[in-house]
This record gives structure tokens, C-alpha cells and sequence, in this order.
């Protein structure tokens, strides 16, 4: 089970959109145990990403193939409990198996994956610049998939650590905006300030996309944004993804290997959740909830 920030809001009772008590997890690699006989393919003994989306079916938005912003979605680990136990009940639908994909890669697939669907929802095109301004999990999910884009990648950050973490990848990395404008802005920042900064980064035409999340309004230069002709996205969640990110991992185009960092027994999660905001060096934490 990977770590994600909510896990560590949610754990910290500090997260607004949770009821008590609640199991936490929504980033899962499983092995099937049961299946039923008509499981689309899977079977006991298959290890699977979970896709920990539960939509509807019957809304606007999921007659219209966006399940990720269904209008009455429950997320597995926020709305319902998610996957920190041994055992999980989840819809053979949202089951993705891989052969060749080891626990850990497939519990990676839920973070690689709205990095994906705001690359996929921005267009980026080969040799478009694109400027990721924040580098937590999500926005080196957004790194990963631009340069799979053949993006021209470079990194907003000012905390060191991450940006020597961004370099390994052999992405450009810088501490303080320069004049440099790019095609697409990623703001992975869930600040209201940085994400109302990031539209002064797009060019002429270019796109905006918000891929964190602020609990506040986020105040913009009309007339910027209308000079400029901007176009702005909002992405949430990912849809249809899964299928797509495990194989670029297996043909070894998504390099999930700097990723874990940090690594704990259920039963350590008590004492690892209260330090973690607080380690530097963390980009993602996997909890071993049985053993593969």
C-alpha cells in the first residue's frame, strides 16, 4: 500500500472530506485470493493495480465515459475503507492485472496515474515546453508522463532535496521562476498562491493545468489569462489509465525505480505517519500490509 498525503491529513484529523473511523488506502498492488467464475480474466493468485475509483454508472458525467469525476463518487481509503488491511472486497472492474509487475510497481499505478490523465488532458505534444511547478508524487508523476510525451521538461521547486532528486531524472530544475515561458504550466502545488502565480509561466496560447488541490479559491490576472488566450484544465482522479501506465512500466518506459523510499510494516504505521511530513528525503512510502 503506498502512502499518500491524504493517508497522512486523513491519519492527522485533518482531512475535511473523511468520516471516523476509516480504513486508509487507495494506492494498492493486491494478489486476487477469490474471484468469482466470470472475472473478467482474473483469478486467484493474479497480482493486480486497484483502480480505487467506485462510480456510479448511472450519472451524467459517467454516461459520459468520465467516471473519475462521477457525482457521486466514493473513493476506496476516503469515502469508503481502503486497503490498509489484509483483506479487500473490490469490483473485478477496477482489478488490472500484470505478470510481470511486481506489488510495489502496481501500488504505484494509482499515483502514476493522475500524472497521466493531466498530461493526457493538457495534449502535450513532442517538443512543447512544459513547466512542472511543485515535484511531491504528483508532480513527478506529471515529470514521468510529459517526458513520455517527448515534452521539453523542466522543474519548479524550492525545496533542494527534491530538486536533486528531479536532476537524477536529468530534468532541469530551477528554485525561483525565470522568463522562460512554456507551452503547458502543471501546477502540482495544492497552494492557492502558486497556482494563482502559474499563469504569469504559460505562453501566448498555452494551456494551465491544475492537478493539486486547494480547499480555498484561487484568485487570477484576468486580464492576463484573456490576453494570453490561456486555456485552463482541472483533472482530477484519472479514468481509463490503468491498463496504459502498466504496460509503459513493463516496456520499461516509466522508470518506477527512485520512487520507494521509505518503507514500513502495518503494524509501524503509528509511529512512521507523525514523522513522515517531516522527512525531506520521502517521495513515497510503501506499507507492507502481508507478505508477497
Amino acid at each position: 500500500v503506498g502512502v499518500c498525503g491524504t493517508d497522512l491529513h486523513a491519519f492527522a484529523g485533518r482531512q475535511p472530506f473523511f468520516t471516523y473511523p476509516r480504513v486508509l488506502g487507495h494506492e494498492l498492488g493486491v494478489e486476487v485470493v477469490d474471484a468469482p467464475a466470470n472475472g473478467r480474466g482474473v483469478r486467484p493468485g493474479d497480482r493486480c493495480a486497484v483502480e480505487p475509483y467506485l462510480s456510479c454508472g448511472e450519472c451524467h458525467a459517467c454516461g459520459a465515459g468520465k467516471y473519475n469525476c462521477c457525482e457521486r463518487l466514493e473513493v476506496l481509503g476516503v469515502h469508503t475503507d481502503g486497503g490498509m488491511r489484509e483483506l479487500i472486497a473490490v469490483p473485478v472492474k477496477r482489478l488490472h492485472k500484470s505478470e510481470r509487475l511486481s506489488l510495489d510497481q502496481l501500488a504505484l499505478v494509482e499515483t502514476l496515474g493522475i500524472g497521466a490523465h493531466a498530461v493526457a488532458r493538457s495534449g502535450l505534444r513532442a517538443g512543447e515546453d512544459a513547466l512542472v511547478v511543485g515535484a511531491g508524487p504528483i508532480g513527478l508523476a506529471v515529470v514521468q508522463f510529459a517526458l513520455a510525451a517527448q515534452g521539453r521538461v523542466r522543474v519548479l521547486e524550492v525545496s533542494p532535496e527534491r530538486r536533486k532528486f528531479v536532476a537524477r531524472l536529468g530534468v532541469e530544475t530551477l528554485e525561483a521562476p525565470d522568463d522562460r515561458l512554456a507551452d503547458v504550466v502543471f501546477d502540482a502545488t495544492g497552494s492557492a498562491a502558486a497556482m494563482g502565480q502559474s499563469l504569469a509561466r504559460v505562453a501566448h496560447g498555452g494551456r494551465l493545468v491544475f492537478v493539486g488541490l486547494v480547499q480555498s479559491p484561487v484568485s487570477i490576472d484576468d486580464p492576463l489569462f484573456h490576453r494570453r488566450e490561456i486555456t485552463l484544465f482541472a483533472t482530477r482522479n484519472s479514468a481509463g489509465d490503468f491498463p496504459r501506465i502498466i504496460q509503459m512500466i513493463e516496456r520499461g518506459l516509466i522508470d518506477t525505480a527512485p520512487w520507494i523510499t521509505h518503507r514500513c510494516a502495518l503494524a509501524e504505521v503509528p509511529a512512521l505517519f507523525p514523522e513522515l511530513p517531516r522527512d525531506k528525503h520521502c517521495v513515497k512510502a510503501m506499507i507492507e500490509v502481508a507478505s508477497q
